[in-house]
């Protein structure tokens, strides 16, 4: 992997674990019925560090298969969730999916020097509303 600023670097994942952490923590001295908020918040960190963590090592070479198997998820699951991330967002398609042509083209650009991160994009997790 290169050594350019723009590359993906191991703790791209990182901020999106501590607050899930925070959020763990945040639940641990909590009444049951007083933790649900905190432990969905942990939930949808966690859901984005591991979507940051597969899209790395989808870069670092490897295959989408092996990467939903070590996640356990399905693989048509993959390309979505790691479209939503930093690491792979600049190279998804009007799908609004990474391909395998755009993990290519960003291992490409990644060995080249000229990989482009983008913003992970904000997601709000569909939420439950009662009908009246």
């Amino acid at each position: 992997m290169s050594s350019d600023k723009n590359a993906p670097h191991r703790t791209d994942g990182l901020p999106s674990l501590a607050s899930a952490r925070a959020a763990l923590e945040a639940a641990a001295g909590l009444a049951p019925e007083e933790a649900v908020p905190a432990l969905a918040e942990a939930r949808v960190q966690l859901d984005a560090a591991l979507d940051e963590a597969m899209a790395q090592a989808l870069l670092a070479g490897h295959s989408l298969r092996s990467v939903a198997a070590d996640a356990g998820v399905a693989p048509n699951t993959v390309p979505p969730r790691v479209a939503r991330t930093a690491a792979l967002g600049s190279y998804r398609g009007p799908d609004d999916r990474v391909t395998a042509e755009g993990v290519t083209r960003a291992r490409y650009d990644v060995e080249q020097g000229k990989h482009v991160s983008a913003a992970p994009e904000a997601t709000t997790p569909l939420r439950f509303r009662r009908r009246t």
